[in-house]
């Protein structure tokens, strides 16, 4: 059975997002996980999927040094690597109320049994992108077999944390932990 790993970068406190709706923290959203060889597919929320698509497409248009949405800076060269893996990858967006997608390879599906049945599928491992109140229902749902985040050195405080809508406590298996540059930690879960 393919694996649902959940990756996000967060602050030492938990958060995604700070005050202002982005994680202005992230110097690149770049894949910084280790995914690309282990994945063939992404799973986002609605809420998530309309602001990841603009992003991205904005990379693949045109990936010079023109500035980009919500970050205002020129896309890195991981960024455009990862923009060019994400055009050819399937994403699927777990939604009621998304139902179109600018990119041709988007699919919707509406309820955790599509989510179970996706990860029975024959394939490689499913990258559970987010938001936060997706991954924490499907941890809730025990469908989230991993989960690797990204720790910056920071206390965010206001914001949105990754972990303020679970439901049940859940036990984490430490799996890897990786300084990396800058202060900032790889931390890899298995999800019991």
């Amino acid at each position: 059975m393919r694996q649902l790993i959940a990756a996000m970068k967060i602050s030492l406190d938990g958060k995604i997002e700070g005050p202002d709706g982005y994680a202005d923290w992230v110097e690149a959203w770049s894949d910084d996980y280790g995914l690309t060889s282990q994945i063939d597919a992404c799973l986002l929320g609605g809420r998530m999927y309309p602001g990841y698509e603009h992003y991205w497409s904005a990379i693949q248009d045109c990936p010079t040094d023109q500035a980009l949405p919500l970050t205002g800076k020129p896309p890195s060269p991981a960024e455009i690597q990862w923009a060019r893996f994400a055009a050819n990858t399937p994403h699927y967006v777990l939604s009621s109320t998304v139902t179109s997608a600018r990119w041709a390879r988007t699919r919707f599906i509406t309820t955790f049994e599509e989510v179970s049945a996706l990860k029975a599928q024959s394939g490689k491992d499913i990258y559970l992108m987010g938001g936060a109140q997706l991954t924490a229902s499907l941890i809730d749902a025990g469908l989230v077999d991993e989960l690797r985040l990204i720790v910056y050195p920071l206390l965010a405080g206001a914001g949105k944390s990754l972990f303020a809508v679970m439901q049940q406590r859940r036990a984490l298996e430490l799996q890897k932990v990786q300084q990396m540059p800058k202060g900032l930690l790889a931390l890899t879960y298995r999800v019991t």
